[in-house]
């Protein structure tokens, strides 16, 4: 495995475990917007951390680890962007970019398990 496959797969696995925490705190921690904000943020990096997890530590071309890097900084961007406005009152401005990074990297992880 090489390094970056390593560094992403370890990020994957924390962000995991962090949306499962999160998790727990939106259930019992806030209400209403909030409560649903941080329930979305929690299943997008539980979801996308799992995938970076496991995808992460196969031979990667470039294109693939393209799709990881964007798919991380996606997750990052939605998920923290949704926990910020519920948890610190931030705005959410950073969350449909987010989502947009997500969407490019499932297409170029498509494209590029077509190509092999």
């Amino acid at each position: 495995m090489s390094r970056s496959g390593a560094w992403l797969a370890a990020v994957g696995a924390l962000c995991a475990g962090l949306a499962v925490a999160l998790a727990a705190y939106a259930s019992h921690g806030v209400e209403g917007v909030a409560q649903s904000r941080l329930q979305t943020a929690a299943l997008f990096a539980f979801g996308h951390g799992v995938s970076l997890a496991l995808l992460a530590p196969a031979p990667a071309s470039g294109l693939r680890r393209l799709a990881l890097a964007l798919l991380l900084a996606g997750m990052v961007l939605f998920s923290g962007s949704l926990a910020a406005g519920a948890l610190l009152g931030w705005p959410t401005a950073a969350a449909p970019f987010g989502g947009t990074l997500t969407i490019a990297a499932w297409l170029l992880l498509a494209v590029d398990f077509l190509r092999r």
